[in-house]
């Protein structure tokens, strides 16, 4: 009886060794699958994109026409001639005019900083100034303390202020 039951016992484990095996087959089957799958909605959605992209290019050229029809009658638009463009920048200057005898000055952008507070070694360096200009550089300081002192309504009120940082500016 021993022998019987050490057969069976082999048996046993070879049903479960053939078991695992096709386990082991049936999962690396069911992996490939999925890959395949991904694979195939990856496709998918790329030909969506295309399809996408080619649709907005058919209905942008099927209106060139109306946009063409638009630019002559609405806009006035025209494509460039060749005698249009320019072949230097003196061409460029040239197409300009030059400003009226009522026109404004040009607007121009300065830097308003404070100045210095002590009158050491470096104020002239940093200030750029000479050493006899101490009462003018007492009075920019009161302006710009003035400038400081008050929120945006004063400073915008105060035309004076806003006038003695551009004139700074244009020095």
């Amino acid at each position: 009886m021993v022998g019987g039951s050490r057969i069976r016992q082999i048996g046993w484990a070879l049903v479960l060794a053939v078991c695992f095996a096709l386990l082991l087959a049936l999962t690396f089957k069911v992996n490939a699958v999925k890959s395949d799958v991904r694979l195939a909605e990856r496709q998918i959605i790329a030909a969506q994109r295309a399809k996408l992209m080619l649709e907005t290019e058919f209905e942008t050229r099927a209106s060139q026409q109306q946009l063409s029809d638009w630019n002559a009658v609405e806009f006035g638009y025209a494509a460039p001639r060749a005698d249009q463009y320019l072949e230097s920048e003196r061409q460029l200057a040239a197409l300009g005019s030059p400003r009226g005898i009522d026109a404004p000055e040009p607007v121009r952008v300065a830097l308003n900083r404070p100045a210095p507070e002590s009158d050491g070694l470096l104020a002239e360096w940093i200030t750029g100034e000479e050493g006899d200009a101490a009462p003018e550089r007492a009075e920019r300081s009161e302006r710009h303390d003035l400038i400081a002192a008050g929120g945006l309504a004063e400073r915008l009120a105060s035309p004076v202020a806003g006038m003695a940082s551009v004139a700074e500016a244009g020095q």
